[in-house]
């Protein structure tokens, strides 16, 4: 697909299960760990922010004002920022999806996934199209980042709450792109999964 896609970080979560093992005053977005491809240590949103491929240009970040330094390292590496009050999926990708209408489809990465490939990511990116849903996939699990087509726009923008877009999948062609990342299915929602294994 090379019409424009926008690329949609989804960093308004406020972590709950991570809070409760680090403390109420750690943000898991922050935090450090060592990346797959690299070995440097960043915070997770950095490696988020880092592993995306330089294609995909238009960038946007939706967060909450209370992040100042995701905001700020969003910004030094060129997103848009699209700041929402709630910290509902449904109303991040709603946001963003908002933000960028004119697009012609929208990968949709979760800020606490800092280990997917970036390889990875461009083959969910080359099977995007107008009428379909693309979606990495693990040893037979649905993992992220998920591309959609325009044709899932208005859906996406009708998004509320905590509900992702799962049921989108029930109406539009899904592409299933077989990769070999544990990275796709690990997000870090409590501090051990900082560490890859």
């Amino acid at each position: 697909m090379s019409q424009s896609i926008g690329v949609i970080v989804l960093a308004a979560g406020q972590g709950s299960r991570f809070r409760q093992v680090a403390g109420e005053d750690k943000d898991k977005l922050l935090a450090d760990c060592r990346g797959r491809d690299d070995g440097a240590v960043r915070s997770v949103i950095e490696h988020v922010l880092v592993n995306l491929p330089p294609t995909l240009d238009k960038r946007y970040l939706v967060t909450t004002a209370d992040r100042p330094q995701v905001i700020r390292m969003a910004k030094a590496y060129d997103y848009e920022i699209v700041l929402i009050e709630s910290t509902g999926m449904g109303d991040s990708i709603a946001a963003g999806v908002a933000e960028s209408a004119q697009l012609d489809g929208w990968l949709m990465v979760l800020g606490d996934m800092p280990f997917i490939l970036p390889s990875s990511i461009e083959h969910v990116v080359a099977q995007m199209g107008d009428d379909c849903i693309s979606v990495p996939v693990q040893e037979g699990e649905y993992g992220h980042p998920v591309g959609f087509g325009r044709r899932f726009g208005p859906g996406l923008m009708t998004l509320s709450g905590d509900r992702g877009a799962k049921a989108l999948f029930a109406q539009g062609r899904v592409v299933k792109v077989k990769v070999d990342d544990p990275g796709v299915l690990w997000d870090v929602d409590v501090p051990e999964k900082l560490n890859f294994k």
